[in-house]
Formats: structure tokens, C-alpha cells, sequence
């Protein structure tokens, strides 16, 4: 049964979600804290397929969750839950391995949309990769059976999401790929969010992958369109 963290202090809040998801299929573990949080995913061995994380908490915030929940599993899906609007919140969660964010109040409707796209990248990015391919390009070796990425033979530790981007510019490249095509190709085509999640997954690989990140050479930008990789560093 597919298994997920609901980490959220308000408890009328906290409710809302775990009725809604076990109705929904899902297997749920909820606690009401960071700390909780932390320590019920290591004592659970880290077996758990989703993190549900509200961001303003006492204690242990949902963005320090989240950091050490992405330094202990590259592969679980995150989700940050936050009251908050403003634009460098979601960023912020962003950058430090979330997969997405959810922005209360939300819908039950759109909460389990939400955690069943992200369901879905993470359980079919493992079903699909039986053939076990190597894609490469320039000096970047990718090995879709073991899901890990090399350059120069030095392996890169990426999220799921970085993971499957960087796959999807490896088979298309020298191709320009605006944003919306990559959204819909990562997140799916009932996706509620926005572009800038695309942006700062972009930013977080780039931070990965590049030499220097501030004057990228694999992933470039074509201003107002989206992105154009080329595995041999050249941007024409």
C-alpha cells in the first residue's frame, strides 16, 4: 500500500488530511512536530513513499524536515504544505528538495491530486527502467537501471524530479523545451501549480551539474521559451 508522512501542528488540519487520504488508498503515519517527523521516518527505516510537511511548526520547521528527509532518501516524494503565499517560500522548499508545494486552504480534491502525481513519478520511475539503457551524452553517463548519473565517471546524487528532467533533456538534445512541456512531461498534464517550480528545479540541477552554475554551458536558457540542454557544454 502506497505509504505517506503527514507532519502538521494543527490538528483540525492534520484530521482534514489523513481522512481524506486513507479514503483515498493511502497508507498514513501522522505526527504533529518536526522532531516526530524525523524520528518516526528512521525508526520506519525511511519506508514511506511520500512526506506531506507543513512548513510553519515550533521547533523543527517543515524546511528543516525536509532537508533531512532529502539527505537520508533521494527517492521518497515531498511535499510541502505552508498558510504562506509569498513567492520565496515555495523557492525555498523548493531548493531544499521538495517536490512540490501545496498552499493552504486547498481542496480534498486537489490535495490527493497532488500526492498522486507525485505518487506516480515516484513509483513509475522505477517500474518502467527493466531494459536498463545507458543514455549518454558529452561527459554525462545516465543509467536508467540503476537510476544514477555520472559525469567525467564521478556520480551526482539527484532528486527523483532532477532525475527525471535531466532524462528528458538527455533524450531530446540540442532541443529547446519550453516550460510548459517539461511540466506537463514531469508533473503530468492535471497539474494544478506553475511554471516556477520548473525554475527552480532548473536552478537546483544546474547548482549540480554545472561547472558554474551562474554561467551555465549543459542547460541553457532560451529567454522567454524554456531550456536547451547539450551534454558537450556548447550553447549554440
Amino acid at each position: 500500500m502506497k505509504r505517506i508522512l503527514v507532519c502538521e501542528d494543527e490538528d483540525v488540519i492534520r484530521d482534514f488530511v489523513v481522512i481524506n487520504l486513507r479514503r483515498a488508498g493511502y497508507d498514513v503515519v501522522d505526527v504533529n512536530c518536526g522532531e516526530e517527523a524525523l524520528r518516526v521516518f528512521n525508526e520506519e527505516n525511511g519506508d514511506f513513499d511520500i512526506a506531506l510537511l507543513d512548513i510553519m511548526m515550533p521547533g523543527i520547521d517543515g524546511f528543516q524536515v525536509c532537508k533531512e528527509l532529502r539527505k537520508k532518501s533521494d527517492t521518497i516524494g515531498i511535499i510541502i504544505l505552508s498558510a504562506k503565499t509569498q513567492e520565496m517560500d515555495k523557492v525555498s522548499g523548493l531548493m531544499l528538495g521538495a517536490d512540490d508545494y501545496l498552499t493552504k486552504p486547498f481542496s480534498p480534491t486537489e490535495l490527493t491530486a497532488r500526492i498522486d502525481a507525485v505518487y506516480r513519478r515516484v513509483s513509475m520511475s522505477f517500474a518502467k527502467e527493466e531494459k536498463a539503457p545507458i543514455i549518454q551524452s558529452g561527459s554525462f553517463v545516465l543509467n536508467l537501471k540503476s537510476r544514477t548519473v555520472s559525469k567525467n565517471g564521478v556520480n551526482i546524487d539527484l532528486t527523483q524530479v532532477e532525475y527525471q528532467i535531466l532524462e528528458y533533456f538527455m533524450n531530446n538534445q540540442n532541443t529547446a523545451l519550453d516550460r510548459s512541456s517539461i511540466l506537463h512531461h514531469i508533473w503530468g498534464n492535471q497539474y494544478f501549480g506553475d511554471n516556477k517550480i520548473v525554475d527552480v528545479n532548473i536552478r537546483r540541477l544546474r547548482m549540480k551539474l554545472e561547472d558554474n552554475p551562474s554561467d551555465p554551458k549543459y542547460i541553457s536558457t532560451i529567454w522567454g521559451f524554456g531550456y536547451k540542454w547539450s551534454g558537450n557544454g556548447s550553447q549554440e
